[in-house]
């Protein structure tokens, strides 16, 4: 049998770090299985839904760079891919169980009951109170009248009273759950017809062939509920992977705490999205030894659920933005200036013409080695678009030296620049050096208040470089200003 897995978010919120890793994981097994990777978007939750969130659900995946086989928005054998238009599915088969005595109508409208199996359905502990099985007595023939006359009622799943429900897991092994720790007989169908994420889950899956399940570890609670409902509709189970947590720093769940989470979030930041997706990549999981930056391909052809860990990951932002730098070093300079150009623009330093695309070309070669996220571009160039705000004097006076001195020293670097040029970076930089020589002073006692006054910042491109960027011209006019300062 082909593998077949899938990807079920539900469409209630940005997509984030934690869900794309489990994305990212299906994917790679799929492809290194050449299997099927689907999409299913599990949209039951109508008061928290927006199509925003399918937008961006979307989005994020075209410029991760991975897509699915099958899904909502090309299709494929097993559509509808989206939970609201199966509804008559779920019905029929939560029908299905009534009918042999798995599930049963309830007709409780208790606030604590509903409370509990809202925390079921998302994954979370009951706290030990649950539904206290009240209908679960009921005649069956009494109860089917009063559900056929219209009294608002849900279906539930009878959860045995006693034994284990035991399963194997691909990464941690066997794992045995008491029935009496599983959730009261939660919901499966509610009472306006849509269906709990339980049993659109296990039906979906089934009827979408779905082999493999990997998902986060958080399901584990979840996971014996779902088996029993494949065995009370006597199907098979699918293969079962719970995937490692991701972690902060601190050791707790990932969050906003910690940093960015939603993807949207670093893709402002100016990251790409090859070192994105390498670097998740590696929550939890081992490829080669010996090596860091890996293809999309290369990650799929060296993928194995046996290389996976039991522990925790630790997302480590440091560790991403490394990735970050080496994956910009290893564009060309057209294809970073491409990618900068919607960042210049956005800070209205560019305009997205022939011009501005010129200008990028010639600035890409003095601050890509510098660049640790596209949106560091407009703060390293901004200099040669805005005029330089007024400088402290500390800011421009090297360390043994004063005010008239640093002046003498930014006029002497002046009359340099007007004599050489910066046409040859290897003359100007020579004459500088020569002169420093001269002077009997340091050769960074002239570069550095000359940097401060044309580029405003000690952290600049190449300095000559960027006199060139300006031009001589504005070089001087910012240097008179400087001068003009230390000399008040």
């Amino acid at each position: 049998m082909s593998v077949r897995v899938r990807y079920a978010p539900s469409p209630t919120g940005l997509q984030h770090i934690g869900s794309v890793r489990t994305a990212l994981f299906n994917y790679l097994f799929a492809r290194s299985q050449q299997g099927k990777f689907i999409l299913r978007l599990e949209d039951t939750d109508r008061t928290r839904f927006s199509e925003a969130y399918v937008e961006n659900l979307y989005a994020t995946f075209k410029w991760l760079g991975f897509y699915w086989a099958e899904g909502p928005d090309i299709g494929g054998p097993s559509a509808p891919y989206i939970q609201s238009e199966r509804l008559s599915l779920y019905q029929r088969y939560a029908q299905e169980l009534v009918a042999n005595g798995h599930a049963y109508y309830c007709f409780c409208a208790d606030k604590r009951a509903q409370q509990n199996d809202q925390a079921s359905e998302e994954g979370e502990d009951s706290g030990g109170f649950g539904y206290p099985r009240t209908c679960r007595s009921l005649d069956p023939v009494e109860a089917q009248r009063r559900a056929d006359s219209g009294e608002p009622c849900v279906i539930r799943l009878k959860i045995p009273l006693d034994g284990t429900t035991v399963f194997d897991d691909l990464l941690l092994g066997t794992i045995e759950w008491k029935n009496v720790d599983i959730n009261p007989d939660p919901v499966l169908l509610k009472s306006d017809g849509f269906p709990t994420y339980h049993l659109a889950n296990v039906i979906d899956d089934h009827f979408m062939e779905i082999t493999h399940i990997l998902r986060a570890q958080e399901w584990i609670s979840s996971t014996p509920l779902h088996i029993l409902m494949y065995k009370a509709f006597g199907w098979d189970i699918p293969k079962l992977c719970h995937l490692p947590m991701v972690l902060g720093s601190d050791g707790h769940k990932l969050s906003k705490r910690h940093g960015a989470t939603a993807v949207n979030e670093f893709r402002k930041k100016g990251y790409l999205p090859e070192a994105l997706v390498n670097y998740v990549a590696l929550l939890g999981a081992s490829y080669k030894d010996g090596q860091d930056i890996y293809s999309l391909e290369e990650l799929a052809e060296n993928f194995s659920i046996k290389h996976l860990n039991k522990a925790p990951a630790v997302f480590d932002y440091v560790k991403l933005e490394w990735f970050n730098g080496q994956y910009i070093r290893m564009k060309t300079d057209d294809e970073l200036a491409a990618l900068l150009m919607p960042f210049m623009v956005e800070a209205e330093l560019l305009a997205d013409n022939d011009d501005g695309r010129i200008f990028m070309k010639k600035a890409v070669p003095l601050i890509k080695e510098r660049l640790k996220y596209l949106s560091d571009a407009p703060l390293m160039l901004a200099f040669v678009f805005k005029d330089i705000p007024a400088l402290a004097n500390e800011e421009l006076i090297p360390k043994k030296q004063d005010a008239a001195g640093t002046a003498k020293l930014l006029l002497t670097a002046k009359e340099l620049l007007l004599a050489h040029g910066v046409a040859e970076h290897d003359v100007i930089e020579h004459a500088f050096r020569e002169k420093a020589e001269a002077l009997g002073c340091k050769l960074g006692d002239m570069l550095m208040p000359l940097r401060m006054a044309v580029t405003g910042t000690k952290i600049s491109p190449p300095l000559f470089e960027s006199i060139a960027l300006i031009g001589i011209e504005k070089a001087c006019v910012r240097i008179d200003a400087a001068v003009r300062q230390l000399q008040q």
